[in-house]
């Protein structure tokens, strides 16, 4: 069974890593004024994630099978590893952004010319491009930090992003764990990740996605000067990764609330 919680703790890996490098593709959308083509690339991405979490929630549900079999079996503390995986990923992502953002930007010169993503993989997919992929590598360097103080950028904002994506994270756990705790209403508390995922949802698309929305179309109007985007997609990233780490905390409350939850709905 460890081999199975390594394979879920990798594909929540890839889905927060993912998820997060997103916001490259965005950025580099708007340097180069066209951010039509970047948000139809960042659609790719979250179609990869959303199929890996597919499979995740497969695997995932396999591992609640053998905990139902062997009590000794520490559950919490296999849900532990992979939200940890979640943290690792997303940390990885912000270590890789500078440079998924100039690699986000020959890609989409790449998709322009090719005009299709079949053709830009058949004309731009060879070893030797992939090789010289290594010429646009960047590390972040310590000065980034500096300039991620949060003045001229809403709180709420930033706030609002790691609660939503200690929600996400914690979604289909806190579900399966909270079937665990209840025997009358185990099956309906193993589906119910949508309470909370529910709420999550909620808050990104009312709160969340206008306001970075607003800021962006600022920037492309030259009303806010870039910087500005780059800080926003920083804190983003970083209230992303503190999210990661309060879905550690919040995982047995939620799993307590849904338990409540289904025996009263």
């Amino acid at each position: 069974m460890v081999e199975q919680v390594l394979l879920v703790s990798l594909f929540t890996f890839i889905i927060h890593l993912s998820e997060t490098l997103t916001y490259s593709l965005r950025l580099a959308g708007v340097r180069l004024g066209k951010l039509a083509v970047a948000m139809s690339l960042s659609g790719i991405i979250l179609l990869i994630s959303r199929t890996a979490n597919m499979v995740q929630a497969l695997l995932t549900g396999k591992i609640l099978d053998y905990a139902k079999h062997n009590q000794d079996y520490h559950l919490i503390d296999q849900f532990r590893i992979i939200i940890g995986a979640a943290a690792l990923g997303t940390f990885t992502a912000l270590l890789l952004f500078p440079s998924a953002v100039l690699l986000s930007s020959r890609v989409i010169s790449h998709l322009e010319v090719a005009g299709s993503i079949p053709q830009m993989i058949r004309s731009s997919v060879s070893f030797q491009k992939i090789n010289n992929a290594r010429y646009h590598l960047r590390f972040p360097k310590l000065s980034m930090l500096s300039r991620l103080r949060i003045g001229g950028i809403p709180k709420r904002l930033v706030v609002l992003n790691c609660l939503v994506t200690a929600i996400y994270t914690i979604g289909v756990l806190a579900a399966l764990l909270a079937s665990t705790l209840t025997t009358e209403y185990s099956t309906a508390a193993s589906q119910s990740s949508g309470l909370i995922n529910g709420m999550a949802t909620i808050l990104l698309t009312i709160l969340i996605d206008p306001q970075i929305g607003l800021i962006t179309d600022k920037v492309l109007r030259g009303e806010r000067k870039a910087a500005t985007l780059n800080k926003v997609f920083g804190l983003l990233m970083v209230s992303r990764l503190v999210g990661t780490v309060l879905a550690q905390v919040l995982l047995e409350p939620a799993a307590y609330w849904i338990k409540w939850m289904v025996s009263v709905l």
